[in-house]
């Protein structure tokens, strides 16, 4: 028989547990002969979404299981500590808010099952009840990684998969401390087919993807999966520098040429100073991402610290 593990990442998520896994279980009890277990990982909830884990444990305890962090790690480090705990031939990676159509799952194990794929994962059609700048940002940021990344990353598609045990090992064996998910599946390749759906608005609560918190998720993004940035930096400096080399010979001529030509005056001098030196600022912010990148590897910290896991 066999297995499948559930991998839910929870922050604040009291209102939908219950509901999350009484909707899952009816969906799952369309597929026969099919072991299950679920692995919630709370991560630093400051609601009562812990209390609330452990009663669900409590009333299944062969099926229910959950890791809760000592502080809040971020939802990457919650799903690989899911993946990492999951035990199951197959492993499905959800979100408790129930955006993501448990549905689906009936259909998503009959494909795998099929051995013509690895991984059966989720994509959006459309973004209805989402803010317009919200999803202009996000089409944005596919447009722009899968220009300048050789990872393709497809658009609309959610962390919501079912992936084979072979899968989920490689997944597991990339060790980066800033982790971009999204990316992760995509880089490890394996054959995945990819199922449609509606957006779904959540069944309780608000996210906790502000518009800036996902701007910053794309940001990292685009420096764990492309070079293309530092490119930039090295010829913007260079643009510059021929730039300012041009400038430099132009003055001179004009001023043999034409002795008695006025100075270009001050504001032309700060405009330069000020476009230079915003210049250098970006480079060197730009450079000094990815190094900011490779010190938090070089520390080896751990990407999460378990409190409890029963």
């Amino acid at each position: 028989m066999d297995k499948l593990s559930i991998v839910v990442p929870c922050y604040n998520e009291e209102d939908v547990i219950q509901l999350f896994y009484s909707t899952v279980e009816r969906s799952i009890d369309e597929i026969q002969s099919l072991e299950t277990e679920y692995w919630f990982v709370n991560d630093g909830s400051e609601d009562f979404t812990l209390p609330k884990l452990r009663e669900l444990h409590k009333n299944f305890p062969e099926r229910v299981h959950y890791i809760s962090f000592s502080r809040n790690f971020g939802k990457e480090a919650a799903l690989y500590a899911g993946l990492q705990a999951s035990s199951g031939d197959y492993v499905v990676v959800m979100d408790a808010d129930l955006q993501d159509p448990s549905a689906l799952l009936p259909k998503m194990y009959s494909l795998i099952k099929t051995g013509k794929y690895d991984c059966i994962g989720t994509r959006r059609v459309d973004r209805e009840g989402e803010s317009k700048l919200k999803s202009f940002l996000s089409n944005q940021f596919y447009k722009i990684i899968n220009k300048i990344s050789q990872t393709n990353i497809i658009p609309s598609a959610r962390d919501y998969r079912m992936m084979t045990r072979q899968m989920v090992n490689a997944v597991l064996s990339l060790k980066e401390y800033d982790r971009f998910s999204k990316g992760i599946f995509s880089w490890v390749g394996f054959r995945t087919k990819y199922l449609d759906y509606h957006n779904i608005q959540r069944a309780a609560g608000t996210t906790d993807w502000s518009t800036w918190k996902l701007f910053r998720y794309a940001l990292n993004g685009i420096a764990d999966f492309s070079q293309v940035p530092l490119s930039l930096a090295v010829w913007l400096g260079t643009v510059s520098f021929v730039a300012s080399v041009i400038g430099i010979i132009f003055v001179i001529i004009r001023r043999i040429v034409e002795p008695n030509s006025s100075v270009f005056g001050w504001a032309s001098l700060v405009c330069l100073i000020l476009l230079l030196g915003g210049l250098q600022l970006l480079c060197i912010g730009i450079v000094g991402k990815y190094v900011g990148k490779t010190y938090l590897q070089s520390k080896n910290r751990p990407i999460y610290i378990i409190k409890e896991k029963h």
